[in-house]
């Protein structure tokens, strides 16, 4: 019963997609100018390559934004029910705030936070 009910969600969704791509391409408008697939840069023509490194340094600001960010958002919900956990939840709380801190300051230390 379960196995029936899987194959027709993946064929309707598969139809549903197909049958968007469908029509999107019915009615999208179309525009054959060579001046589309060029890069835009502040409306200057740009030369040579549109690709250039980045230093990794900004990639890994960038993740550590991120992850620090994420676990942050894992606060709200405990802080909705922090009546309800009792102290097992603020233990648990605690401990999760001092990994966090324990990281940033690694991160710190490693001087992972300076944009150069």
């Amino acid at each position: 019963m379960y196995f029936t009910l899987l194959i027709t969600a993946v064929l309707t969704a598969i139809a549903l997609v197909a049958a968007g791509l469908f029509v999107a391409r019915l009615i999208a408008p179309r525009s054959f100018n060579p001046n589309k697939g060029e890069a835009y840069e502040c409306g200057l023509p740009t030369h040579g390559g549109s690709h250039m490194p980045f230093k990794v340094g900004y990639y890994l600001f960038a993740i550590l934004f991120l992850m620090f960010d994420i676990e942050t958002v894992f606060l709200f919900p405990w802080a909705t029910i922090v009546g309800e956990v009792g102290v097992y939840g603020l233990v648990s709380v605690i401990f999760f705030l001092v990994v966090l801190i324990l990281g940033l300051a690694y991160a710190w230390k490693k001087g992972a936070l300076k944009w150069e």
